[in-house]
This record gives structure tokens, C-alpha cells and sequence, in this order.
């Protein structure tokens, strides 16, 4: 996850922390945080698979069925999503919520290829249909989650809420993404196996975002072997040879989700994609703990 390391004791005081999407999320200046966490409180409510007669959850008992009317913002995020799926080829694919309820990383329980390969058919994205504003899901017990993208639209929409209030200098943060505006601020990239404070280098950021991937954040391991949250839509398993990735753009959105599909791409394709796009810099940490930087991303490393 990315880490706020420049942050004095005054600063400190200004934060103020509230619960949302699964994660805590923390603002400076404090007094703007009742404004914050209405937009994510708002945008959990249209977004979330887990919340019964959300437009999403409605898209999802209907699949296979039947057309769902969903509300502009709702539909942005799908196509965003669609968006995102396509240019990954797939790495980024919403439809893998089909198989979330097999990974339960509460109990430690690893489902078996059996489970995984029978329900494997029902992630792809292209098997999302949008006319209009309607959404539809191609088959039968598909699911449709935004998980890997929502955090990233309330930050986004937080921000311009922020800049239209004529807020110039603030700081967000929700799990490992955090977005800046205004004065520059120092985030330590976290150190993969290492501990919660345990840096591997900082980065200098200035009216953008930034988010971390990792191996770390969600998992357990059984029989030695390491089963994280990033699964890979392709095999239903976690993705393997990359322990973390962390993305800076100006688009807090995509780099929520780019985070994830880099993960899952891998250091030689993922970073053939980075290299293709414009204003999109990031750096993975593989399996043996190697750096690799694309050519903007100006990290200031620390020996380890």
C-alpha cells in the first residue's frame, strides 16, 4: 500500500478518519471529511454487489434474464470498467466477482481446481451488455462487482467536489490509493513482506494519485504456498510473479484499477502497456523483490 511519510505532527491533527467500502478512509483538512464521505457513502450504495437493491445487485439477479435500468453514474463506471478490460485484454475483468464467494481469506480455505474450472465460463467481460441505460449480464449466475474501481471513482469525485468548494490544498487516502492536491506530498511505497512501515522508497507527488497493489494485503498461506486477493481472471487462482504494483496518474480510477490488472499482466507485458499510455507511470516489485520502473516514475529508493 502507499504510505503518507511526510506528515508532521500539526497535519496529523487535521486528519479526520471515517469507515467506508471495506477500508478506512482518511482526510486532511478534517473539516471537509462529512463532505467525503457522503460522495462514498453515495457511491458504495450504487456500486456495491453486497448491498440489496443497489443497481448493481439488481444487474446481477437479473443475468441471464434481463435488462437492468441503471442510473448515469453507475453506468459511466461499468463502461470505465469495459474500458479498462479491453485495454488489459482482460487482466481487469469485472466479471471475476462470479467466483469471489470460492476465496473466502477469512478461513483459509483454497478451493479446488474442480470449483474454480466450473464456474471459470462466467468471467468475461465481453459478456456484458450495454444498450442505452440498460446493463445486462449474457448468462446465468455471472456477477458484476466494481470493487476494483469504486474506491477509485470516490476519490475522483471526491476531488472535484473539493476543488468546486474551492479547497486548493487537501489529501485523501483509502486503503493503499491516495490522491494529492495542492501542496506536494512525500508517499512511501511499502516494502512487500516486509512490515506495515517498512518502506521500500518515496515518491514526490503533486496534484495526482497513486495505488499500491499488493500480495500482502489480503491472504493467507497454506502448505507454504501464498494465496493473496488479485486473482487472476484467466486461471480463477491468484495471480504469481509479481508481489506488488503502484501506479501514478492523474485519474484515480484508473490507477485503482490498472494497479490490479499490472498484477496480473506481469513485469514484460504490464509494463509494455504502461510505456503505451500517456500520463501513466508505475513501478512493480516480481517475485525476488526486483525494481522495475517505468521511465517517468521518479522514486527515490531506499538500500535494502
Amino acid at each position: 500500500m502507499a504510505v503518507i511519510v511526510a506528515c508532521d505532527d500539526t497535519s496529523a491533527k487535521r486528519i479526520t478518519s471515517f469507515e467506508s467500502m471495506g477500508t478506512v478512509v482518511h482526510v486532511e483538512p478534517s473539516r471537509y471529511a462529512s463532505l467525503v464521505q457522503e460522495i462514498f457513502e453515495r457511491v458504495e450504495s450504487e456500486m456495491s454487489e453486497w448491498k440489496d437493491n443497489s443497481p448493481l445487485t439488481l444487474v446481477n439477479n437479473s443475468a441471464g434474464k434481463s435488462e437492468v435500468a441503471c442510473p448515469d453514474r453507475v453506468l459511466s463506471a461499468v463502461q470505465t470498467a469495459l474500458s479498462i478490460a479491453e485495454m488489459t485484454d482482460g487482466a481487469f475483468d469485472p466479471t471475476w466477482a462470479s467466483i469471489w464467494h470460492l476465496w473466502d481469506f477469512t478461513k483459509s480455505n483454497v478451493p479446488t481446481k474442480m470449483e474454480v474450472s466450473r464456474l471459470l465460463p462466467l468471467i468475461n467481460w465481453k459478456n456484458i451488455r450495454i444498450s442505452g441505460q440498460l446493463v445486462s449480464l449474457k448468462k446465468e449466475g455471472m456477477l458484476l462487482g466494481l470493487g476494483g474501481i469504486a474506491k477509485g471513482i470516490a476519490l475522483h469525485e471526491a476531488r472535484d467536489a473539493l476543488i468546486a468548494e474551492g479547497v486548493a490544498d487537501f489529501m485523501l487516502q483509502v486503503g493503499g490509493q491516495v490522491l494529492v492536491h495542492g501542496s506536494e506530498r512525500v508517499i512511501g511505497i511499502r516494502k512487500p513482506d516486509g512490515s506495515p512501515n517498512e518502506l521500500i522508497g518515496t515518491v514526490t507527488l503533486k496534484d495526482t494519485s497513486v495505488s499500491t497493489s499488493g500480495d500482502y494485503e489480503k491472504f493467507f498461506i497454506v502448505d507454504g504456498v501464498r494465496y493473496h486477493h488479485i486473482i487472476d481472471p484467466s486461471t480463477g487462482f491468484p495471480a504469481r510473479g509479481v508481489k506488488s504494483v503502484t501506479v501514478v496518474t492523474n485519474d484515480a480510477s484508473i490507477a485503482d484499477a490498472l494497479s490490479t490488472a499490472l498484477m496480473v499482466m506481469g513485469v514484460t507485458e504490464g509494463m509494455a502497456l504502461v510505456e503505451d499510455l500517456h500520463g501513466v507511470e508505475a513501478l512493480f516489485i516480481d517475485d525476488s523483490m526486483a525494481l522495475y520502473l517505468s521511465t517517468g516514475f521518479d522514486l527515490d529508493a531506499f538500500p535494502f
